[in-house]
């Protein structure tokens, strides 16, 4: 954002401030009906004067996130067998009958074991690392085209009918709840970790060349478009 009109005006004040304190002398400020005045009083604009603060109910609004410690999570309830009816009507269009992906659309169950492969499948239950993940996106995005229109229990059911498709729920009376949420677990978990490149990787990182770099203009070695994202062993991207 430009600050052009907050400097205009501080220019402003700036010119009313030399314009009275060159009628009144070094130091001050004086006119022919009013006491001296320091110009260093004159009080100057601290902002744009745009916007206003949100209000709570606005901000609870956006506030919908849900974590894998289950903060976030709504107060409801829902079974498998009521979340099978609830994902044939609202998702099976585009995610499959079975959570095996409608043309282009997303997979949502298999792959397991396919992460170390040529081909890896990333769904659910192969590669997502917190059920908090799941139940977090479907109550923030989806049903696509209608998204945040399941109520609470709508929410929990199709949740558990997701996490039953993946075999991480078996029972289909099984009824997932805010009371029992986090103590699901997904197969993946384990291979998330935090970021630790800032200490693991430190001794990679050196400061740009500014002096002594080495010679000749910067090429281009490769592109992105001719990289295979899981290369197999042996193999690189072909130079254009």
């Amino acid at each position: 954002m430009s600050r052009f009109p907050e400097i205009a005006a501080l220019a402003g004040v700036a010119l009313l401030a030399g314009s009275l304190a060159y009628a009144a002398g070094p130091g001050s400020v004086s006119g022919d009906a009013g006491p001296e005045v320091s110009v260093a009083a004159i009080e100057l604009p601290t902002g744009l004067g745009l916007g206003r603060e949100a209000k709570p109910e606005e901000i609870a609004g956006w506030d919908i996130d849900i974590r894998p410690d289950g903060h976030g999570l709504p107060v409801g309830r829902g079974t498998v067998r009521d979340g099978e009816d609830v994902y044939i009507a609202q998702c099976a269009v585009c995610h499959g009958d079975f959570g095996e992906a409608a043309g282009r659309w997303p997979m949502l169950a298999g792959g397991e074991g396919s992460l170390a492969s040529h081909d890896p499948v990333k769904t659910v239950g192969s590669y997502w690392p917190h059920a908090s993940t799941l139940i977090d996106y479907i109550n923030r995005a989806m049903p696509y085209g209608n998204a945040q229109s399941l109520s609470p229990d709508e929410l929990y059911a199709v949740t558990a009918y997701v996490l039953y498709l993946n075999d991480v729920i078996l029972d289909e009376d099984f009824e997932l709840s805010n009371e029992n949420f986090t103590e699901i677990r997904l197969p993946n978990e384990a291979n998330f970790f935090p970021d630790d490149r800032g200490v693991s990787e430190a001794h990679f990182w050196r400061e740009p060349c500014m002096e002594d770099c080495k010679p000749g203009e910067a090429v281009i070695a490769n592109r992105a478009r001719v990289l295979d994202v899981t290369p197999e062993d042996g193999m690189r991207g072909r130079m254009d």
